[in-house]
């Protein structure tokens, strides 16, 4: 674009976090003039980027509509609402609004997987590096995930195809993606303080399929269907027995084979991850890597051996036949669904759900028919342990705690064997904790205290 290049291009970059001093060292490696602002009186570590990139004016406190309508383009960084007053006001003098995925896509030569969501897109895009990986492609994999993206951009390595987890926040300022092959995993109500409702929500998750080349598509959330021409390169996949030329799950000979068509491509049992939704995460996997042109059969030891994520439905062990799994990155409401479905049907026992911390605005009603079926109590804890409790009163047992350590006692004291004592919160953990990773190492700790004691749960 005409525009990156020239001299006198006024670029500020807004936001002084991972992300927007991945987008300084990306424009300082480029060769590209820019300016750096933050909301922060006193930006963490401000005295190191004042000397990592001399050369930039930094601003800091309120953003000032003045300050921002002065530039041509500010590239916000995903913590950064664009619909802030100033940077408004910015757009309508004429600055482009751009974001570190749009600055990557701006240049990016190679072949592109891009994943969101509402639940999973860890999963999935950690599983699609290793399988492609596995098929022989050297590939880079970042974005809201690990690495920024632009970082992939900068470091050099070769590269033969990308794999970039995408934030709807990072979908806002992203207007071009044209990527090889895309998804949007699911859909269900998450940072509603940020979006006026799910058609906010929605529309900006869908940016991901701008010019894209290829969709996969999950048959069982109508909200995950994209508006793209019929010829558009397609692949589904569902949790039910697929048509020809997709991926689905069928029930065969009395085990759950995930299969393409009529094709059985791996048994349930052959995973190390549990639970219908990681069948769901397998299948969209699969289908993502297959619309690049990789041969799945190819891959499947790698994906036998994929042992999941830290904090996403972790198994942590099991005492006195009682399982214990760490779900502290299930941070909405859909995302415990998914985990309550998914072990719910597969253990004998019940659930002993743990849930709370801040609710960003979200909806609870929704938990309470899967508690009904799999929970034998809800234990809330945190900032809106009320609101939790309120919202599957009556459908089944509930208790209201402080901290997770009172609802995780309680739990353990009686959980019975067959049972199952699950952290997924469906809240933000920053009432109580750092991030998500904090309160899943806590909780962790707390099991392998449990676990070490003499004495039967």
């Amino acid at each position: 674009m005409s525009h990156l290049i020239s001299t006198d291009y006024k670029r500020l970059i807004v936001g002084l976090g991972m992300t927007g001093l991945s987008a300084a060292r990306y424009c300082q490696h480029r060769g590209w003039a820019f300016d750096l602002c933050d909301s922060r009186d006193t930006p963490p570590g401000l005295d190191a980027v004042r000397a990592e990139f001399p050369q930039a004016e930094i601003y800091s406190g309120e953003l000032q509509a003045d300050i921002l309508s002065q530039y041509d383009e500010l590239v916000v960084s995903p913590g950064i609402a664009i619909s802030h007053p100033a940077i408004a006001a910015a757009r309508q003098a004429g600055a482009r609004i751009a974001g570190d995925i749009q600055l990557f896509a701006d240049v990016c030569d190679k072949p592109l997987i891009a994943i969101t969501g509402s639940n999973g897109k860890s999963t999935v895009t950690t599983l699609v590096g290793e399988l492609l990986t596995a098929s022989g492609k050297r590939c880079a994999v970042g974005g809201n995930i690990g690495v920024p993206a632009l970082n992939l951009l900068v470091d050099g390595a070769e590269t033969d195809i990308y794999v970039l987890e995408l934030s709807s926040f990072q979908l806002e300022t992203t207007e071009n993606l044209a990527a090889s092959a895309a998804v949007v995993l699911n859909m269900s109500e998450d940072h509603m303080d940020r979006y006026q409702g799910m058609a906010d929500y929605h529309q900006a998750k869908h940016r991901i399929f701008q010019q894209c080349r290829g969709v996969v598509v999950n048959r069982d959330d109508a909200l995950s269907q994209p508006l793209v021409s019929d010829k558009m390169p397609r692949l589904s996949f569902g949790l039910n027995k697929a048509d020809i030329g997709q991926f689905g799950l069928e029930r065969i000979d009395g085990e759950s084979w995930i299969t393409f068509g009529t094709e059985k491509i791996i048994a349930a049992s052959e995973l190390k991850i549990k639970g219908q939704h990681n069948l769901a995460n397998v299948m969209a996997a699969l289908a993502l890597i297959q619309l690049v042109g990789v041969d799945i059969t190819t891959v499947l030891p790698a994906l036998r051996a994929f042992t999941g994520l830290d904090h996403r439905c972790q198994w942590l062990g099991n005492k006195a036949g009682v399982d214990f799994y760490n779900d502290s990155k299930g941070t909405n409401v859909g995302s415990t669904l998914a985990a309550l479905y998914g072990l719910g049907p597969e253990i004998n026992g019940k659930i002993w759900l743990l849930a709370g911390g801040e609710g960003k605005g979200q909806d609870f009603s929704p938990l309470a028919s899967a508690c009904e079926q799999f929970a034998a109590e809800v234990l809330t804890f945190g900032a809106d342990a009320t609101v939790i409790a309120t919202a599957v009163a009556g459908v089944c047992p509930v208790s209201q705690h402080v901290t997770l350590n009172d609802a995780f006692a309680r739990a353990c004291s009686i959980a019975a064997a067959g049972d199952v004592i699950l952290l997924s919160p469906a809240c933000a953990s920053f009432d109580q904790f750092k991030h998500y990773v904090a309160r899943g190492e806590y909780f962790s700790a707390l099991v392998a205290t449990a676990m070490s004691k003499e004495a039967t749960l």
